[in-house]
C-alpha cells in the first residue's frame, strides 16, 4: 500500500521551456498569427496583432504552452518580449525560470500594451 500512497502524491508538472538566447526570438510583430493546436488547444488560435491586447495574449499563450524552444523562436520577438515582460501575467514557476536564465528581465518597469 505504501507504493499507492507514494504514487498518489505525485503530480504531473509540465516542463518550463526557456530559450537558449533572447536574440533568437524573431517571431512576428504585425499581421495575423495562427497558432498550431499544440500551442492553442482551446478557443480561437487566431491573433490579430493589430488589435489591442492581442499580442500580450499571444505571448502569454506561447510562453505557457511551448513544447520546445522552437515554439518560442517562431512566435516571440525579443524586443516585444522585453517590453511586455513585466506587465504579463505568468505562473510564478515560468516567470522564475525565465528570469533565472535572463536576469535582465527581472525588475523591468511594466508597460501597458494597447
Amino acid at each position: 500500500m505504501a507504493g499507492v500512497a507514494d504514487g498518489a502524491s505525485r503530480r504531473y508538472v509540465k516542463p518550463v521551456v526557456v530559450p537558449d538566447r533572447l536574440d533568437l526570438l524573431c517571431g512576428p510583430t504585425t499581421g495575423v498569427v495562427v497558432l498550431p493546436r499544440h500551442l492553442k488547444w482551446s478557443g480561437s488560435a487566431v491573433y490579430d496583432l493589430g488589435s489591442p491586447g492581442r499580442i500580450v495574449d499571444l505571448y502569454r499563450t506561447v510562453i505557457n504552452e511551448a513544447a520546445t524552444p522552437g515554439d518560442l523562436y517562431a512566435y516571440l520577438d525579443r524586443s516585444t518580449l522585453v517590453t511586455l515582460w513585466a506587465s504579463m501575467w505568468l505562473p510564478m514557476s515560468i516567470r522564475r525560470a525565465w528570469e533565472d536564465r535572463f536576469p535582465d528581465l527581472r525588475g523591468r518597469p511594466a508597460v501597458i500594451a494597447v
